[in-house]
């Protein structure tokens, strides 16, 4: 075999492969002695079949097999003898004219292919020790676990129902049907709907209308949509709403004992708040650790600058700008309102991808050298979270982890790249800082991300290195979701 650089540019290569005729007719040649004993053919007792009958028969078929075996294999083989590492898999071309490639399934040509690729880089690993964070700690007081209790036992919190008009705090039971223009609208009606008045759930100046009703009641509400509603068909529009109030209920008092953390399944009030004290520095610890992360990668950033393999960032920017204008598409805005041009976006986004592939390949060629791997239980732990968050569909999950190539990576990724944070932080200096609930939570310019800025006012979601998810809008009259009454 014959492996000639045909380009060496930057990180792309090029290589052509030749294998001799003769090197591929030897190959068959023994794939056929294998199969000699093994074939059928009528007319011929086992194993009796003449050697050029077989070949005759079976050559091209073979042939056929051997190359795909080849170009399946040989690029592994011959990055590892270049000591090259590909940042993706290698394309392969052969050739598509039928006649020459009859030749080489005819063992009468050589059989040539070429690997085109970008190597990752080699990374000369620095000294971090002069790496500097801090880690912004809160000191959880009594009152906070208090108040999120009390949160918390709002959705455990029993109602009765009373005589008499509702205000503030009630509970009141309703049917209503919404109106644009007179027309009813999509999501604009609902029955038995329950609704806490002063709970902030429904738009602006709906409950407001509702306090003074009365079981029975029936009024008709006029309300303006936000200019900022996520359906753009109700955006700032004014609507009406045919009210008719079933029930008005008055909320027992919340106190925190036994008794309610009975509700929730805990065996005392002091359980419920070891737990929620928990969850707390669970929560702030999270935020903690994100800061720290984007503090090392920031300064990881200065002290590695050095050529990316541009379908690694091809890839990236691909991901980036997909989920870019799907938040605008589903905002129901452009580029203009976020004080930018998509020219602009693209080249700050770009930018963002070549330094999140850069950093990326840093923290591997780091947690290599370290020794860093990821066990199979982890791995087990991730995809049981996957299943968890998808019930119902657990088959299908596990059906796409074991078949999709390169899926299993996607579990891998975030676990390794945890870990390289974690040896990092033994090996940078880290100052703890006592800060308040309020600076910890605040965004800052720079935003929870691994880039330092942020393309004009586009607030970057897409940019979060952790994957954070934007915050839930609040929707029109409609139930809201569960998910938004739990304490969290």
């Amino acid at each position: 075999m014959q492996v000639i650089e045909t380009l060496a540019e930057g990180l792309k290569r090029e290589l052509k492969v030749v294998i001799p005729a003769k090197d591929m007719e030897a190959r068959m040649n023994e794939r056929l002695a294998e199969t000699k004993d093994k074939v059928r053919i009528n007319g011929f007792r086992p194993g009796k079949v003449p050697f050029a009958h077989l070949k005759k028969m079976y050559g091209k078929s073979i042939m056929a097999e051997l190359v795909n075996e080849l170009v399946r294999e040989k690029p592994t083989e011959i990055l590892s003898e270049r000591g090259e590492k590909s940042a993706t898999q290698p394309e392969i071309a052969m050739t598509e004219n039928e006649a020459e490639a009859d030749k080489i399934l005819s063992a009468e040509a050589d059989f040539e292919f070429t690997l085109a690729y970008e190597i990752i880089p080699a990374i000369e690993l620095k000294d971090v020790s002069g790496i500097k964070v801090t880690r912004e700690v809160v000191d959880i007081d009594e009152a906070e676990v208090t108040e999120q209790i009390l949160k918390i036992a709002e959705n455990a919190r029993t109602y009765e129902t009373k005589k008499g008009k509702a205000a503030n705090g009630d509970r009141v039971t309703i049917d209503y049907l919404g109106k644009v223009d007179g027309e009813a609208f999509d999501g604009g009606k609902d029955e038995d709907a329950e609704l806490v008045l002063g709970s902030n759930r429904f738009i602006p100046g709906f409950e407001e209308q509702l306090v003074g009703l009365k079981a029975g009641d029936e009024k008709v509400i006029t309300v303006t949509f936000p200019a900022e509603y996520p359906a753009a068909n109700l955006a700032g529009k004014e609507a009406t709403f045919d009210i008719t109030v079933k029930d008005v209920a008055a909320a027992a008092a919340v106190e925190i004992n036994d008794d309610l953390a009975t509700k929730l399944g805990l065996e005392s009030a002091d359980k419920l708040k070891e737990v929620v004290r928990g969850q707390i520095e669970s929560q702030y610890g999270s935020m903690t650790r994100q800061k720290v992360k984007r503090q090392i990668l920031d300064q990881l950033d200065e002290l590695y600058q050095f050529d990316t393999p541009q379908r690694l960032v091809d890839a990236e920017f691909d991901n980036i700008w997909r989920q870019i204008n799907t938040d605008l598409e589903q905002a129901g805005k452009t580029f203009a309102d976020e004080d930018t041009t998509e020219e602009e976006a693209r080249g700050e986004y770009r930018k963002l991808a070549e330094r999140r592939v850069r950093l990326g390949l840093v923290l591997s060629e780091i947690g290599e050298k370290a020794g860093v791997t990821v066990t199979d239980e982890e791995m087990q732990r991730s995809l049981f979270e996957q299943l968890r968050q998808f019930p119902g569909q657990e088959k299908q999950i596990i059906d796409y982890f074991q078949k999709t190539p390169g899926a299993a990576a996607s579990l891998r990724a975030p676990i390794f790249e945890e870990k390289v944070v974690d040896h990092l932080l033994s090996e940078v200096k880290v100052t703890d800082k006592t800060v308040s609930k309020e600076e910890l939570l605040a965004d800052d310019e720079e935003g929870a991300s691994e880039t330092k800025k942020a393309p004009k006012k586009k607030a970057a979601k897409a940019e979060a290195a952790e994957g954070e998810e934007a915050a839930p809008k609040k929707k029109a009259p409609a139930k809201k979701k569960a998910a938004d009454d739990s304490a969290e």
